[in-house]
């Protein structure tokens, strides 16, 4: 008995120094982990864009261990960050720009704060959760959502979003939960919408959507409250049975959805009213026991010899309709037997191909002809064969617009790529003006294959494919392209006046074109290329090269942006050059690329404000010629921006002091948002346009009512309205 207790005695100790080790193991190690640098650096710049908020205890803007240090709302899984819940602490500011570094990210709820700014437009890829509700976040739905294949849950409710919602949901079939609801968003339903083979929660209510509820015909929907909109048509019988549905608040047509064809009359004498618990357009189903209004004992006996009239006339509809039908076919196919004769059995399939191929090919080229990126859905994609090099082809999945030209044809445009034909040089290859037969002059970029990795060499029919569906005024259309025998080409519009560049560095009479008023409307116009760009292209395209040599100006000084599209074509030797010799604040470059290779749509801000600041200068952003301290544009002029003084100095000579002060001085506090060092507190260029358009605006108040401030009246063409849209 006493060896038995004895024994008992030791194996329980045992266990007990192995649980105690065991548990010492894991805390050490927990101690010991530190947290994937990606994840760290996310958490850093989030923390500094929600302006360093005590309510983040443990947060930091640089080092640190989130999962070490138990960052508040952080969750780890070793040392991966899997989940950021930070909901209701009153946090503003914005989200910060790297949390699409975020990899391991699971679950991301920053709802009933404080948060404005646009939702970033990258997000971390691989959520499952995320609740943006209540807070004052602006714009639209990112396309990187599309790409969060993982969501289960999405609440973006009860914010200032705008524009239509996007079909990016082609790819969530695995989402659960859908909150929209409380923003400003338009338009029809994405047609995405009936991919969402898993969706039992949708709110939509309280926003100004139009069109009809088709898209969610077959949905298994438990919840669905549409309330507050502009719907309209009938609801699908479907939808109307769903248990909790609310539809207030629209215009939904009354009486029963008509029937797909062939059309089969409704049996007389049943009213839809008669349900006043169905919504409008909701079928009575067959046996419900709903009852006439009017109890008179003539219209009961109606109700029983209408059904019967009803059946009678339908069948003898049916019967003649296939009686129709069967005598169609046979004359069509008495009329094709000839011709069917003529044409062998195996040719037949082939024509039919080819006739369903053109259509599908004239359907992809009227698509692509809207003004943004959005992609079609994945079945409807056309893969193209394109020769690219002797004997081989390129698949690419996506419509080119753009028109394909040979080898030959650009050399016969180009005298054969001369000299003399030569307008230009990028970090790409050069540039030339050719001709056409038509009498059409061009500008025909002849890419280096040298400059080029073999990577980048594969993306250049997928560039050109998003190029080619790039359109906006002030952007230079892509006409046409060459990819063969190992050649790479591109063919644009050619505008005549040269580039911002030359325009403002090159002394010579097209300097005197450059009035002050022209300055701001070139600013404008290519503020507006940014836009777009931006928050309208889905996805967003991020330009990388913005600068003024990649502006062109044409015949009335209207700019155009060239190079847009061309990001994923930037050879790696200039991007090496970008980050050793122009360090921090120096020439086009932001100092996050230039400092750790990070470009985002906030870096072509940045570059967007070293632009402007040529523009009010007549300086280049880099320059070895004058004294140390004013080499660097930026570094320069940045502390003189507020002061008055300071800013009619740097003002370039060759405008004689012709400008506005006040507008002048509008100018300079624009430049200053674009140029801030932490690219979270830069603008959207959608605000910088705004900005922009109020500073012309004035302008234009200014030349109606007074020309005395510096003795310089605004000259704006007829046509522009108050918008100040080109």
């Amino acid at each position: 008995m006493e060896k038995s207790a004895r024994a008992n005695s030791v194996m329980a100790s045992r266990f007990f120094v192995s649980v105690l080790v065991a548990a010492t193991i894991l805390a050490l190690s927990g101690v010991e982990g530190t947290t994937d640098p990606s994840d760290v650096q996310a958490l850093q710049v989030m923390y500094t864009s929600l302006n360093n908020p005590s309510q983040l205890s443990n947060w930091k803007t640089s080092g640190g261990d989130p999962c070490g240090e138990s960052w508040k709302g952080v969750t780890c899984q070793g040392s991966a960050v899997v989940s950021i819940q930070i909901s209701g602490l009153g946090l503003n500011g914005t989200m910060g720009y790297l949390l699409s570094g975020l990899m391991s990210l699971r679950t991301l709820d920053v709802s009933d704060n404080n948060i404005g700014d646009l939702i970033p437009y990258q997000l971390p890829p691989n959520l499952t959760t995320l609740n943006l509700a209540n807070n004052n976040l602006s714009g639209n739905l990112p396309y990187s959502i599309s790409s969060m294949v993982s969501l289960n849950y999405l609440n973006i409710s009860r914010n200032s979003l705008s524009q239509s919602i996007g079909d990016i949901f082609t790819n969530h079939s695995g989402l659960v939960t859908l909150d929209l609801s409380s923003n400003n968003f338009t338009g029809d339903l994405p047609s995405s919408f009936s991919v969402l083979s898993n969706l039992s929660t949708l709110h939509l209510q309280n926003n100004q959507l139009t069109g009809s509820l088709n898209a969610l015909a077959g949905l298994p929907l438990t919840d669905l409250n549409v309330a507050n909109n502009h719907f309209s048509g009938w609801i699908p019988r479907e939808i109307s049975s769903i248990p909790n549905f609310i539809y207030n608040g629209n215009s939904f047509d009354n009486g029963p959805a008509p029937p797909p064809p062939p059309y089969t009359p409704p049996p007389p004498g049943r009213s839809h009213n008669n349900r006043s618990q169905s919504p409008p357009g909701a079928h009575t189903p067959p046996g419900s026991g709903g009852q006439s209004s009017n109890p008179d004992d003539g219209n009961k006996k109606g109700l029983k010899a209408g059904p019967i009239l009803g059946i009678s006339l339908g069948s003898l509809f049916v019967v003649l309709f296939a009686m129709l039908v069967l005598v169609f076919w046979l004359q069509n196919r008495k009329k094709k037997e000839p011709a069917a004769a003529r044409t062998s059995a195996g040719n037949l399939p082939v024509t039919i191909d080819k006739v369903n191929t053109e259509m599908q090919e004239q359907r992809m080229k009227s698509t692509a002809t809207v003004a943004d990126l959005r992609p079609l859905p994945a079945e409807k994609f056309m893969t193209d064969r394109i020769p690219v090099k002797n004997g081989s082809v390129k698949r690419v999945k996506s419509p080119i617009t753009a028109t394909s030209y040979t080898v030959a044809s650009l050399q016969t445009a180009t005298n054969s790529f001369s000299q003399e034909n030569r307008i230009g040089e990028g970090s790409l290859g050069r540039v030339y003006r050719g001709e056409f037969p038509n009498g059409k002059i061009v500008a025909i970029k002849k890419i280096d294959n040298a400059a080029l990795s073999l990577q980048e060499e594969d993306n250049f029919l997928e560039a050109v494919s998003n190029m080619s569906r790039l359109r906006h005024p002030n952007i230079i259309a892509l006409i046409g392209y060459c990819a063969e025998h190992g050649q790479r080409l591109l063919v644009h519009d050619y505008i005549a006046n040269g580039s911002l560049h030359d325009m403002l560095h090159f002394a010579d009479e097209r300097n005197n074109l450059l009035t002050w008023n022209a300055r701001v409307r070139v600013a404008l116009g290519t503020a507006r290329a940014l836009e777009y760009l931006h928050e309208v292209c889905l996805p967003s395209v991020v330009h990388r090269n913005f600068k003024s040599a990649n502006i062109l100006l044409d015949e009335e000084l209207n700019p155009h942006l060239s190079d847009a599209g061309l990001a994923s074509l930037t050879p790696n030797t200039e991007r090496q050059v970008s980050s050793t010799e122009m360090v921090g604040s120096f020439g086009y470059s932001a100092p996050e690329f230039a400092l750790s290779g990070i470009y985002t749509v906030k870096s072509d801000v940045y570059s967007f404000g070293v632009v402007m600041l040529e523009l009010l200068t007549g300086r280049k952003p880099l320059d070895s010629s004058r004294a140390r301290s004013e080499q660097s544009l930026v570094r320069w002029a940045t502390p003189q921006l507020h002061d008055i003084d300071a800013l009619a100095k740097m003002v370039d000579p060759s405008l004689n002091g012709m400008y506005p002060a006040k507008s002048l001085s509008r100018f300079a506090d624009i430049i200053a948002l674009c140029v801030q060092p932490e690219p979270e507190f830069r603008p959207p260029m959608s605000e910088v346009v705004q900005a922009l358009v109020r500073l012309m605006q004035r302008a234009s108040v200014v030349k109606r009512h007074s020309s005395e401030e510096s003795g310089f009246m605004y000259r704006t063409p007829d046509h522009e309205g108050p918008d100040m849209s080109y």
